[in-house]
C-alpha cells in the first residue's frame, strides 16, 4: 500500500508541476525516490510515470532488465571503519564500484577516497553538506556539487565527475534540470533496504538476505558503506552473485551501452 500511495503522490505533483512548466516553469514539487521492490529475479518498478521523469532528463535507476548484469554502489556520508574492509573484498573480486561521497567524507576519510581511485573505482557526487535539494537555490546546489568535485580531483586527480545521488533520494524536476546542465547523470538505484541504521546492526546474514532477495538483472544496487552487516556480507554476496551467473560492471559501462543502443537507432 505504500507503494500504491507514494505514487498517487508522485501523480498528484507531477500534475500540479504541468501547470509551471506550460508557463516556462520547471516545477519544484520535492520528490522522494522509491519503487516497488523486485523479488525472485522480477526487477524492481517505479511505475510509468516516475520512469517517464527519469526518461526525459538522462536519469538512471536500473540498466538492461534482460542482461545479468549488476551495478555496485555505495553512498558514503561518514567513515564508521567499514570501507577499508569492502575496498578490501571488491579488490579480491575484481568487482569495480562507484562510492558518493560528501564533503565530511572527503575531509575525514581522504586516503580511503584517494584508495577508491587507484583501485579503479568511481568518486560520484553526493553533495557537499548532505542537503535536501528541493529546498537549496540553484546557485546552492551549484556550490554543493563543484566543492565535491574540487576537493576530489585535488585528492585524487579525478578531473570528471559525472554521476549524482541526491542526498536521501530528495529532488525535483528543478534539480534534474540543473544538476543536468553542470553536465550530471542522476543516479538512483533498484535495491536497497535500511542498512544506515549503525544502532541496529543485525548481522551479515540480514544483509546478505535482503540482498538476495531483491537481485535482479540490471540492479543498481545501493549500499551504505557505515554498515557492519554489509561490510560483513558482501564476499559472499558478490561470490554467490557471480556463481549465479552475474557479472559487475561499473557505472561507465551502463552509460556507454546505453548511448550504443541509441545511437544504433538513428
Amino acid at each position: 500500500m505504500k507503494y500504491v500511495y507514494r505514487h498517487l503522490f508522485f501523480i498528484l505533483i507531477l500534475m500540479l508541476g504541468i501547470g509551471e512548466i506550460a508557463h516556462g516553469q520547471i516545477s519544484n514539487a520535492p520528490i522522494h525516490w522509491g519503487f516497488k521492490k523486485g523479488v525472485n529475479g522480477q526487477p524492481a518498478d517505479a511505475g510509468k510515470m516516475l520512469e517517464g521523469l527519469l526518461e526525459r532528463h538522462g536519469a538512471y535507476y536500473k540498466g538492461d532488465t534482460d542482461k545479468k548484469v549488476l551495478y555496485l554502489t555505495f553512498d558514503n556520508g561518514y567513515e564508521n571503519g567499514y570501507t577499508e574492509k569492502i575496498l578490501d573484498v571488491l579488490k579480491k573480486e575484481k568487482v569495480p564500484a562507484t562510492f558518493f561521497v560528501t564533503g565530511h567524507y572527503l575531509k575525514s576519510a581522504p586516503d580511503l577516497v584517494k584508495r577508491m581511485v587507484k583501485e579503479g573505482h568511481i568518486i560520484g557526487n553526493h553533495s557537499w553538506h548532505h542537503p535536501d535539494f528541493s529546498k537549496v537555490s540553484d546557485e546552492r546546489l551549484a556550490e554543493e556539487l563543484e566543492k565535491v568535485k574540487v576537493e576530489t580531483e585535488k585528492l585524487t586527480g579525478q578531473k570528471e565527475m559525472m554521476y549524482l545521488r541526491p542526498p536521501r533520494g530528495v529532488f525535483t524536476e528543478r534539480t534534474l534540470v540543473k544538476a543536468k546542465e553542470l553536465g550530471y547523470i542522476h543516479v538512483f538505484w533498484s535495491l536497497a533496504f535500511i542498512d544506515w541504521n549503525t544502532d541496529s546492526q543485525k548481522g551479515w546474514k540480514y544483509s546478505y538476505d535482503n540482498i538476495m532477495r531483491q537481485v535482479h538483472p540490471g540492479s543498481i544496487m545501493l549500499l551504505h558503506s557505515v554498515s557492519k552487516d554489509n561490510a560483513d556480507a558482501l564476499e559472499k554476496v558478490i561470490q554467490d552473485l557471480k556463481s549465479d551467473g552475474y557479472t559487475f560492471k561499473s557505472l561507465d559501462d551502463l552509460i556507454l551501452n546505453k548511448e550504443m543502443k541509441e545511437s544504433m537507432l538513428y
